[in-house]
């Protein structure tokens, strides 16, 4: 049996898909069997013969080093550039959750450590019109704790504070914080990390530098995490 765990963004574009490959490939240098999951892709390219890319899995297998097929990856991708629900809306083939379910156990049998990504942020709606479908639905379908992304930056404090604040009131688990595009000795941003931490009670698991190519965390650490 796998040990799991949810990346969740503050928002998106926060680096999600960025920290979520660097941990990945922080289990993989540790020697772990790492694999990765994300329900639903949207702003995707296509190939040649009109086939969809799904661009954060490739972006995670190159920078992660994993050889997982992309096929098994992500069972939703969209061309547009928008949240799941209008993308399948305006293209077709809307996300039903038993099938993102499916998927998921099916990479949970083959990895010992498998990282889930969400869309966007916590109320990322992946399905609304042919059923009501939150990216907590999909958190709590699968029964996975997370680890919430954030931007260093200003305006971090209200980002963090409110979305674990409601991802409490749902019952989602949230087991620490991670804060990208970080710069060390930023009074601004390392006051940021300190007041996150006191109006939530969580922990930082890392602090992930502009750039940085590596996690500065071990990997037996982060491996812990995972449930």
């Amino acid at each position: 049996m796998s040990k799991n765990i949810f990346v969740v963004g503050t928002g998106t574009d926060v680096g999600k898909t960025y920290v979520t490959a660097l941990m990945i490939k922080k289990l993989r240098e540790s020697g772990r069997y790492a694999g990765y999951y994300k329900a639903a892709m949207s702003g995707n390219t296509r190939r040649e013969d009109g086939t969809l890319i799904p661009g954060d899995a490739v972006y995670v297998k190159n920078i992660s080093g994993i050889d997982q097929p992309l096929e098994q990856m992500c069972p939703y991708v969209y061309e547009h550039a928008v949240s799941p629900h209008l993308a399948s809306r305006l293209e077709g083939n809307p996300v039903r959750l038993q099938n993102v379910e499916k998927g998921f156990r099916e990479v949970c049998r083959q990895y010992d450590y498998v990282t889930m990504e969400g869309s966007g942020g916590i109320l990322c709606p992946i399905c609304f019109d042919e059923e009501k479908l939150w990216l907590e639905d999909v958190i709590s379908r699968l029964g996975l704790s997370c680890l919430l992304v954030a931007d260093a930056g200003l305006g971090t404090i209200n980002n963090v504070v409110l979305t674990t604040a409601y991802m409490r009131t749902r019952g989602i688990p949230v087991k620490g914080i991670i804060f990208n595009r970080f710069h060390a000795g930023n009074v601004m941003e390392e006051d940021n990390v300190r007041m996150c931490e006191y109006a939530t009670g969580l922990k930082t698991i890392a602090c992930v530098e502009e750039g940085a190519e590596a996690l500065s965390v071990t990997g037996e650490w982060l491996a812990s995490l995972y449930e």
